[in-house]
Formats: structure tokens, sequence, C-alpha cells
């Protein structure tokens, strides 16, 4: 019993610390998403300004080539003028398409820490769960052994080789099933170790994600 409280008020803690990171809710999920549908957003918009960059060099460097012919000095200085400009559009337009991708794909990692620590929380609440049905079966297992103990005692005393023989059975199925129960314990114990493990990795991975 002492090991199952210390399991759960550790479990708790947590938690907690999940919590106090902001981290595996799903609000935070929510918050990514967002993020995300926002990046590629900003994608498609700088991507169409690159476009749009491209073709006003493409058509300044034409006129270029026209006022040239034509031997128009003035408007030869205002159109190398305008390409000078299309190219610092161009190169910043394209430097926000790299950003933006990079934006994007750490949304994405937080998206999949966020997720990952959700999960870790709802593997715990069942690791939880299942201890406490384990501990009930146990308890319910020792209250049956102990009656049919007690029936065992009664019918040796009263001679009744039939009743022994019967309740000498229901002992061994009482052991057996508490042996099963005792297992599951174990078992969903180890379970709940390890996924609070897994918490406190995607917590501290969460953490690192935030911090970029």
């Amino acid at each position: 019993m002492n090991t199952l409280k210390t399991l759960v008020t550790a479990g708790t803690v947590a938690g907690v610390l999940a919590l106090n990171v902001g981290a595996a809710n799903a609000q935070d999920v929510k918050r990514d998403v967002q993020d995300i549908r926002e990046d590629r957003q900003d994608i498609r918009k700088d991507a169409r300004d690159v476009r749009e960059d491209r073709r006003d060099l493409r058509q300044d460097r034409r006129e270029l080539y026209q006022d040239r012919k034509a031997g128009d000095k003035d408007a030869v200085a205002k159109d190398r003028q305008d390409i000078r400009q299309d190219r610092r559009d161009l190169r910043k337009d394209v430097r926000d398409v790299q950003q933006d991708r990079r934006d994007l794909r750490q949304d994405r990692r937080e998206l999949r820490t966020d997720r990952d620590v959700a999960e870790d929380r709802r593997d715990i609440r069942g690791d939880r769960q299942d201890i406490r049905k384990d501990t009930r079966d146990i308890r319910q297992d020792r209250r049956d052994l102990g009656q049919d103990r007690r029936q065992l005692y009664q019918d040796r005393k009263a001679g009744d080789k039939d009743a022994v023989k019967a309740d000498l059975k229901d002992v061994k199925e009482d052991r057996k099933d508490l042996k099963a129960d005792q297992k599951d314990r174990r078992q969903d114990t180890r379970d709940l170790r390890r996924d609070r493990r897994d918490l406190r990795r995607d917590v501290n991975q969460t953490r690192e994600a935030y911090r970029k």
C-alpha cells in the first residue's frame, strides 16, 4: 500500500511538472496546430511575393534592353535602379520563405513533443487506474482466501471429507488468483515507472523546443 501511495504521489508530481512547463495539454496542441497553419500561410504568401519579384525583374530587364536599344540614357539609368530594387526585394522575400520554413519545422517539432507529453499523461492515468484495480482485486483475493481457509478448518473439524476436498480446491484457486493479480500489479507498476520516465523525457524535449 505504501508503494502504491509513493507511486501515485510521484506520478502526481510529474503531472504538476508537465503543467508547469505549459505543455502536454489540449491548449498547447491547439496552439501548435494554429502556428503550423499560420506558418504555411506565411510560406504561401512569401512564395507569391518571390514569384512577383521575379516577374518584376524579368519585366525590368526587358525594359532595360529596349531602352538601351533606343539609346534613352535616362530610362536606362531608371531601369537599372529598378532592377537593383527588384533584386533586393527578391533576396528579402527568399529569406522570408526560408525563415517561414524554419518556423514550420520548429512548430512541427513542438507539436510532436506536446502530443507525446499528452499521450504520456494519458498512459500514466491509465496505469494508476490499473494499479488501483489490481489492488482492489488483491484485497478481494485475500478476503476470499481467508474465508476459504476458515471454511476448510471448519470442514476438517467436522470430518466432512468431500467438503474438505472442495475447500482445498477453492484455496488453491484463491492462491492462483492472488498470484496472478499480484503479478498484474507488478507489471502495471513497471509500466507506470516507464511512462513516468517517458513523461520526464518528453517534458525535457518540450522545454528544449520552446527555448529554441
